[in-house]
């Protein structure tokens, strides 16, 4: 007599060796000319990029909140990438809300982070940097393969 769980078990092999090809990971997910944008929803698509699997390519510019993507862990910088910094702030106003600098802070890393702390957070106006730079910067960091 087979045991009463053997036919869930066959069915739930075939399913999982089933798979569409879409559920495997696919090729990189390219981040180019980002501006930005809201630091919470930034967050969330952090970490829907994390649990992609996939690797993450920044290329050309890379602003406000788009940085907080530099330190994924499947994310390399393009090699002609420019990464900008500059206060969060309340769209169309000067005003910088509390706390939001902190949420940013916590996806940066050494050089990078303690730049952040000294004067990025502060200003109004944006402070770019190279790929290159980035990664003097905060050497976890890698640079794309091409």
């Amino acid at each position: 007599m087979k045991h009463p769980f053997s036919f869930l078990l066959g069915a739930l092999m075939i399913a999982a060796f089933a798979l569409p090809a879409s559920a495997a990971p696919q090729g990189p997910i390219i981040i180019r000319d980002n501006r930005g944008g809201n630091v919470l929803e930034m967050m969330r698509y952090r970490e829907k990029l994390a649990r992609s699997g996939r690797r993450v390519e920044i290329r050309g510019k890379c602003n406000s909140a788009c940085t907080m993507l530099t330190t994924l862990p499947n994310a390399c910088l393009g090699r002609g990438a420019s990464i900008g910094f500059h206060a969060p702030r309340i769209p169309n106003t000067t005003i910088i809300p509390p706390l939001v600098d902190e949420i940013m802070a916590s996806t940066y890393r050494g050089g990078i982070r303690e730049r952040w702390y000294a004067e990025w957070r502060h200003s109004l106006k944006i402070h770019s940097i190279s790929a290159s730079e980035y990664v003097r910067l905060d050497p976890q960091t890698r640079l794309c393969a091409r």
